[in-house]
């Protein structure tokens, strides 16, 4: 009986593990293109969410909607990305009613998936009462692997 439950009791330890508990994480290298707020009050038409473009026609459609109030691109990093070895993750935040806020990523990998995490920061003190959208846009290496947002 002892023997039974010893069994029993390795099956379910072993059991509850999962594959990312097992695999290695690492950080994914990623070059800035630009990390901003935009200033149109919403004539972007760019709703709260995450992007992962992998063409040029997708990107050349966000680059368009960005300048449709200011030319937000003219302060790119680079514009010019080869989507044979990179893509774009894009996230934009909601409208906010101040300045001050910005869009911080931490993007790690297993063998998996990659995780970009996403954390909206707050200015700390007095804020400027513009009305802001911040968005934060890097590259990185392509990749098969699904990519999640968190």
């Amino acid at each position: 009986m002892k023997n039974v439950l010893i069994i029993l009791l390795s099956i379910l330890v072993l059991g509850c593990s999962s594959d990312d508990d097992n695999s290695e994480v690492i950080n994914i290298e990623s070059s800035l293109i630009a990390k901003d707020n935009l200033y149109g009050n919403g004539a972007e038409g760019i709703t709260k969410q995450n992007l992962i473009i992998s063409n040029q026609t997708a990107w050349n459609d966000l680059i368009y909607k960005m300048n449709l109030a200011n030319n937000t691109s003219d302060n790119f990093k680079e514009t010019d990305i080869d989507f044979s070895k990179y893509i774009i993750i894009a996230v934009f935040d909601e409208i906010k009613g101040n300045g001050g806020h910005n869009l911080e990523l931490n993007i790690i990998s297993n063998s998996e998936k990659i995780m970009v995490n996403v954390t909206g920061l707050a200015s700390q003190g007095n804020a400027t009462t513009v009305i802001t959208q911040p968005f934060h846009i890097v590259k990185i290496q392509n990749s098969d692997l699904p990519i999640i947002f968190k």
